[in-house]
């Protein structure tokens, strides 16, 4: 079993920036893929950025450059740098090992 802990999370004002954080625990030998997620308008999670084994990494199409996904596997760490944040991302960001392993997520506030 793999377990997730997300941390980072706080306060920042419009066109701000935080780092996020996921540390990994468990069979981390299992993971090929890391994701960060929110909740979409329709309240079901939606994709915010994936890093795939091989460094391969996949954005939601909102993100439009502004985000950024690392790992760093020494440490069983997956980072997502977020730049040029807006109010309507204020969000509870959660992280995942595909398909079924969540964190329990971290809240971001963004004021306009």
């Amino acid at each position: 079993q793999v377990q997730l802990v997300e941390s980072g999370g706080g306060f920042a004002q419009t066109g701000g920036s935080l780092r996020l954080s996921c540390a990994a625990s468990g069979r981390t030998d299992t993971i090929i893929a890391m994701g960060w997620f929110r909740l979409g308008p329709d309240k079901q999670r939606e994709l915010v950025a994936m890093i795939i084994s091989g460094n391969q990494e996949i954005y939601g199409d909102f993100v439009k450059g502004r985000f950024s996904i690392s790992r760093d596997d020494d440490k069983n760490l997956v980072h997502l740098q977020m730049r040029s944040l807006k109010p309507d991302e204020t969000n509870t960001y959660y992280c995942q090992d595909p398909p079924t392993t969540w964190g329990q997520g971290t809240q971001v506030n963004v004021s306009s």
